[in-house]
């Protein structure tokens, strides 16, 4: 090493601005610059195999609390899927009723 270099000298603290779009470095996650906040778009996929999921659940906790009997089972079942069919449907038609 030169006697006018330093262990740090290989160090490059200029950064790009055009990758991030910051003016200057983040320290922390509180300096993050402020973005309009608002409700997030729904994944209806996501949605639809929760509520399936969800009552597929409930239907077995039924079951397990000897609640409803087997036999019960082929009228219980579809029960799930045709409420994460509506639930899918209200979301696809939701956003496109505006008030």
């Amino acid at each position: 090493m030169t006697e006018n270099s330093s262990p740090d000298s290989s160090y490059d603290s200029s950064y790009d601005t055009d990758v991030y779009g910051y003016d200057e470095p983040m320290t922390g996650p509180l300096d993050a610059p402020d973005k309009p906040s608002g409700r997030h778009p729904v994944n209806i996929t996501h949605l639809v195999m929760g509520v399936a999921f969800a009552g597929m659940v409930l239907v077995w906790a039924l079951v397990q609390g000897d609640v409803v009997e087997t036999d019960e089972l082929r009228w219980l079942m579809p029960i799930p899927w045709i409420a994460a069919g509506a639930a899918g449907l209200a979301a696809t038609v939701w956003p496109s009723r505006k008030p």
